[in-house]
């Protein structure tokens, strides 16, 4: 997955955990409920996914400077802060929860059959390449400009249950 949705998807545990609105934690709130929240996800995504402050900040309507600050008074905050050492506690649970029910690729023909028996189709001569890797293992799908988009949805929809990631080449 991209970092994008990998970020968006920490936030939807996250949300879903802590019993919140789905676009709460972009809103402009300064709720504590929801702050906290906030600086839950934007420090799993950084330590746990290394997604870039930018990505984070993009998708939690922040600069990239909030989301370093959140990651650098995390210490703190667990250790002084009651709400927020909760609030940490029962999200990063419910996403390692999930996390440890996917699984990974080890051999990169096993994971190209998985893609094209799973409904991602490959073109002869390419005008784009997307790049899919699960653990260590890492396999190109070839697609044109016009169904690249189609193509990557279904390498989403094949590999849900995975960990992944995917570069547009």
């Amino acid at each position: 997955m991209t970092e994008e949705l990998n970020f968006k998807s920490i936030c939807s545990i996250a949300t879903s955990v802590m019993d919140l609105p789905k676009d709460s934690l972009s809103s402009k709130s300064r709720k504590s409920d929801i702050a906290v929240v906030r600086q839950v996800v934007a420090y799993i995504g950084r330590t746990e996914e290394d997604i870039h402050r930018k990505t984070i900040g993009k998708i939690l309507n922040r600069d990239r400077t909030s989301i370093n600050y959140y990651e650098n008074t995390h210490k703190i905050n667990y250790a002084t802060y009651p709400l927020y050492r909760n609030t940490f506690n029962k999200i990063y649970k419910a996403y390692k929860d999930i996390e440890s029910t996917k699984s990974i690729f080890f051999d990169k023909e096993v994971m190209k059959s998985h893609l094209l028996k799973s409904g991602v189709k490959e073109v002869l001569d390419p005008d784009v390449i997307l790049e899919v890797k699960s653990g260590s293992v890492a396999c190109k799908v070839k697609t044109s400009y016009f169904d690249f988009s189609n193509q990557l949805e279904n390498v989403k929809l094949a590999l849900k249950n995975y960990h992944f990631s995917v570069k547009i080449i």
